[in-house]
């Protein structure tokens, strides 16, 4: 040892020797322990600030605070790294190893709490706020101190470095904050636990705190014996059985009954890899590892690894597919037979048939089919699968984050496994298959890699004739299988893997769409669920139409389809009781059996007032209808908005009463009253998130409205973004909301003129029932959208 007292270091750095008020205490942070009052304990410093605060101490014959670091990765702890209550601690030793590491024994005296920190030391130095151990105890406390000192002597026997003192000084000590402490300190709990125990001054708390510690760590320790004790006994049953085994085989040599490998069984595996076609490369590699697996016995671990690997090897399907038997009659029947509707999407998929007929080696389009929930895109996968004359599977991605699920993992892993892909081609029986790769949209990529980055070889016809899964890490020629995707929401998917696919959106259904799907499909199979037969179950076309409209509104069918279920049931249950023989279920009988109708008609109740218009929205489950309104109140010309609006919505909210603003002398509003009123804008549904800029039309038509004191027409609806120059800018997702506004009882729909181009993807049913009214500028949708002694006022002040 070079000292007892340390370097002569505690000196200023402008020559003169520090200086501690006497009631401020000098901190020392350390990393990896917590001292508790009257222990003690040695304790290693090797940061510079902490060895000038403990050569401080001793220079001074002052006591120290102890406290722990936060993270013990910080090298220089700041104030907030550190944790607000320590122990004030007599240095009873500071010694200097040969080796420059300095070390300080420490006798902990009484908790403290840090109350600020003092700036201008090169240590840390704090005003403490010390805290006094409780005295008090009653039978609780009693009780309490007893079950710890209990628990603390079990845990003390499964510690091998426990003396017999530490054993004695835990049944001896009969002050509950001294037992608590002493038993945190010696009971190798886990930093974050010895730390709430010395911030727990309450002495019934601190004692539960470090009775739940205690119990929590005789678990730990408990089953961290009866690990080491099964490890054992499996060891010594391995070795008796590998004597056994090895006995067993020169037995049998003497016997003459072969050379005691499992003849049998490799024979068999050799003769299923000669009758699996494989590729030249497979067939190598497999002969290889039947080899290797010859050469084991079957008690090696690694033996179940290779026979399993082997097993892959021979049941994927290597041989060559049959050739499709494909009969564009036949094809266009199915489609029709299996979907209502969706005229442009089955024209597609015949195009794609008929191309795969002339060209059967040729590489065709990933169909990607995007589109609301409930309109078929699984079932399309389905018939093109019919139509094909090929195996169907389905491998869904949604919530995938590990790019083994596709890949799949190295055979170094226990339990490793192929990817998906790789899975659902053994599942299929043939790599000819049509795979429907469904919600590829809900990919979503983490530490373990992106999912979406391992399908770019897949789904590009390029490439994927010599795929490597990660398990089998040989080629696997996927060019013959076709793959289709789904998703609901196109703007997810990754532009590289958006790329490698053919985008065919599907629409939502109108109300006689759905009419025709439930008449034709929904009934039926709801009566084979529900165990209903012919006649038993007659829906009017009235009640179907009825659950549409009042108990449904979406997109797809998949409600429809579950109210439905729902009477079905009812049905089944009166049948069942005997109280009929069968029902016809009209418009009147559904109140009696769903409830009241959940939807109605709300747009004329909801917009009948001055400042109230009717947006359409895009959702990713189809296009709504949403209410923006307006109130004005006295006030400082502030915008109010309300309603979870995103950062877009409301720039496009700031920008429509800029126009309002801008048009005030044309519209006839006083310009000082925009100064004299606040402007609040609310959006209702204000649970539900909403952002885009396809809302200022509506927005600005609802401030106008407002101002003007003239109601919006309750038969339209409008869509549209804003520009400050009063421009009606063109926006996405026109389709769905079209069809929303006509599920909502909308008989107008203003649209931006730059998208009179997406009307050919309406549906001509929407065409006809809708007048569409398109907008170059906000004057135009002033003069469509306000009643109209409004517009004909606008069109008086232009004259």
């Amino acid at each position: 040892m070079r000292s007892e007292r340390g370097d002569d270091r505690n000196e200023q750095r402008g020559g003169g020797p520090l200086v501690v008020p006497e009631n401020a205490l000098i901190i020392v942070p350390i990393r990896n322990a917590v001292l508790f009052p009257g222990m003690i304990l040695p304790l290693t410093i090797g940061r510079e600030p902490s060895i000038l605060a403990a050569q401080q101490a001793v220079k001074t014959d002052r006591p120290v605070g102890i406290l722990l670091q936060r993270d013990a990765e910080v090298e220089q702890p700041r104030p907030q790294d550190l944790y607000r209550v320590g122990t004030v601690a007599n240095i009873l030793r500071y010694v200097t190893l040969p080796d420059n590491t300095h070390v300080i024994v420490c006798q902990g005296l009484q908790r403290f709490r840090v109350s600020g920190f003092l700036p201008g030391y090169p240590f840390p130095v704090t005003h403490p706020e010390r805290i006094d151990e409780p005295e008090t105890t009653d039978s609780q406390i009693e009780a309490r101190v007893i079950r710890v000192r209990e628990r603390a002597l079990e845990v003390l026997q499964y510690l091998p470095q426990a003396s017999q003192e530490l054993v004695g000084a835990v049944k001896s000590i009969t002050q509950p904050g001294a037992l608590a402490d002493l038993v945190a300190g010696v009971s190798e709990l886990k930093l974050p636990d010895r730390q709430l125990v010395l911030e727990t001054v309450d002495l019934t708390q601190r004692l539960d705190v470090v009775l739940a510690c205690l119990l929590s760590r005789l678990e730990v320790l408990r089953l961290s014996r009866e690990v080491d004790e099964r490890t054992k006994a499996s060891i010594d049953q391995r070795q008796r059985e590998y004597l056994l085994r090895e006995q067993m085989k020169s037995i049998q040599k003497e016997l003459g009954e072969g050379d005691g490998s499992n003849s049998v069984e490799i024979e068999a595996l050799r003769k299923a890899v000669a009758e699996a076609a494989m590729p030249e490369e497979v067939a190598a590699q497999a002969n290889k590892e039947l080899r290797r697996l010859e050469r084991m016995t079957d008690a090696s671990a690694e033996y179940s690894m290779v026979r399993a690997y082997l097993d892959w090897l021979i049941e994927l399907p290597w041989r060559e597919p049959a050739p499709d038997s494909i009969e564009i009659a036949e094809a266009r029947r199915i489609l029709d037979a299996d979907h209502f509707g969706l005229t442009q999407v089955k024209k597609r998929i015949v195009e794609f048939l008929a191309v795969r007929k002339l060209n059967p080696g040729g590489h065709g389009p990933i169909l990607c089919f995007v589109g609301p929930p409930g309109v078929g895109k699984t079932s399309l996968g389905q018939s093109i699968a019919r139509a094909l004359g090929r195996k169907f599977v389905r491998a869904s991605l949604g919530g995938c984050h590990d790019e083994a699920e596709i890949r799949g993992h190295r055979r170094t892993y226990i339990g490793a496994l192929p990817g998906n892909i790789i899975q659902a081609i053994r599942k299929a029986g043939s790599r000819g298959c049509v795979m429907m790769l469904d919600e590829i949209d809900k990919l979503g990529a983490s530490f373990q890699g992106d999912p979406s980055a391992a399908l770019l070889e897949v789904l590009d016809p390029e490439q994927n004739d010599s795929f490597r899964d990660n398990y089998l890490a040989l080629p696997f020629d996927l060019s013959r299988m076709l793959f289709i995707t789904t998703a609901n929401v196109l703007d997810n998917i990754p532009g590289p893997l958006r790329d490698r696919m053919e985008i065919i959106q599907l629409p939502g259904y109108t109300q006689e769409e759905k009419l025709e799907i439930a008449r034709r499909y929904l009934v039926g199979r709801q009566m084979v669920q529900n165990g209903l037969h012919e006649g038993q179950i007659e829906f009017a076309p009235a009640a179907l139409q009825a659950i549409i409209r009042d108990y449904t509104r979406e997109a797809g069918v998949r409600s429809l389809e579950r109210e439905i279920g729902a009477v079905c049931r009812r049905v089944a249950v009166e049948i069942a009781e005997g109280k009929r023989e069968g029902m016809q279920v009209g418009e009147a009988d559904l109140a009696g059996i769903l409830g009241a109708g959940r939807y109605d008609n709300e747009v004329a109740l909801r917009t009948g007032l001055a400042g109230v218009a009717t947006g359409l929205a895009w959702t990713p489950v189809g296009g709504d209808i949403l209410f923006v309104e307006a109130s004005r109140t006295i006030g400082d010309g502030k915008l109010i908005l309300t309603g979870q609006l995103g950062e877009v919505m409301k720039e496009s909210a700031q920008a429509a009463l800029t126009l309002v603003k801008t048009h005030a002398a044309s519209l006839g509003i006083e310009v000082g009253s925009f100064e004299k009123s606040n402007v609040h804008v609310h959006v209702p549904a204000g649970a539900i998130p909403k952002d885009g800029p396809s809302a200022g039309v509506a927005i600005f038509v609802a401030l106008a409205s407002l101002f003007v004191d003239q109601p919006v027409r309750n038969d339209t609806a409008m869509t549209g973004e804003i520009s400050l120059r009063g421009l009606v800018l063109p926006v996405g997702g026109i389709k769905d909301k079209v069809l929303a506004a006509m599920r909502a009882g909308i008989t107008r729909v203003l649209l931006p003129a730059r998208n009179r181009r997406d009307l050919d993807e309406v549906p001509a049913e929407a065409r006809e029932k809708l007048e569409f009214v398109f907008l170059d500028n906000v004057d135009d949708a002033l003069a469509n959208a306000l009643r109209r002694q409004r517009a004909a006022a606008t069109e008086g002040e232009r004259e």
